[in-house]
């Protein structure tokens, strides 16, 4: 995969976000990744920006809780991050249970988005399990907020959860194209255990296929949790992607 094609979620390494941002950033650069996804960004504004520059990376992507914050006090700090596409990362299981309420969700992401694209930002969302094990009028919660969303509305697939939920990933990333715009890329066991997660190309998901027909997209490289080394995690997963897999 050509390193511009890659990037990190760094709510993998937010015990060492919270403690020193800067230094975290400048030893994410160190490893080789050129871009990252920060997450609830808006507060610390100002210090991204700086370790940004300061680091030669772009976030060309992030998560916000954006559908229970303020729509603009968002844009504005995701202008000033360079951030081109602001992501919900969580809506609550019980929300996708029923149709009305997928309904509801659209609607906030469809406003989300036309306000959004006032300031030249686009809107998206990313999935969990929940999305794709519930189930209405025979497709998924997720194909089903899919078919409800303006045109530029955008997907964020997190592949491991669309897995864990039960669904044949390249399916469903073909049933979703051509909204997706970005994947999240992990491995693991397909449990929920989020401790049970491992260095990506080195657990059970079908990561050669999923990279192999998604030539183009951004993958972001996300472990939720883990039991060892979190750098050596992220430095082992951007080497099987880059390095063995070019």
């Amino acid at each position: 995969m050509p390193a511009h094609d890659l990037s990190i979620q760094l709510y993998t390494l937010r015990e060492h976000i919270a403690d020193d941002l800067k230094a975290t950033l400048q030893r994410v650069a160190g490893i080789g990744y050129t871009q990252v996804e920060p997450y609830n960004f808006v507060a610390r504004s100002d210090e991204y920006a700086q370790a940004l520059t300061e680091n030669q990376l772009s976030a060309p992507t992030a998560h916000a809780p954006l559908l229970s914050s303020d729509y603009d006090e968002v844009f504005v700090a995701a202008g000033k991050l360079g951030i081109t596409t602001v992501i919900d990362p969580f809506i609550p299981a019980e929300q996708w249970q029923d149709a009305k309420s997928i309904r509801a969700i659209a609607d906030k992401l469809n406003a989300a988005a036309r306000l959004g694209g006032e300031y030249g930002i686009k809107v998206g969302y990313h999935n969990h399990d929940w999305e794709i094990s519930s189930k209405i009028n025979g497709a998924t919660a997720l194909e089903y907020l899919a078919s409800l969303l303006d045109p530029d509305v955008a997907l964020e697939v997190d592949t491991y959860w669309a897995a864990v939920g039960g669904a044949d990933v390249l399916q469903l990333l073909e049933s979703l194209a051509p909204r997706v715009v970005a994947l999240h890329i992990k491995d693991g066991p397909k449990s929920k255990n989020h401790k049970e997660q491992v260095a990506v190309g080195s657990g059970s998901m079908p990561i050669d296929q999923i990279i192999g027909a998604t030539s183009g997209l951004l993958h972001v490289v996300e472990l939720d949790d883990f039991a060892g080394d979190i750098f050596q995690a992220v430095t082992q997963s951007r080497d099987y992607l880059v390095t063995e897999r070019n």
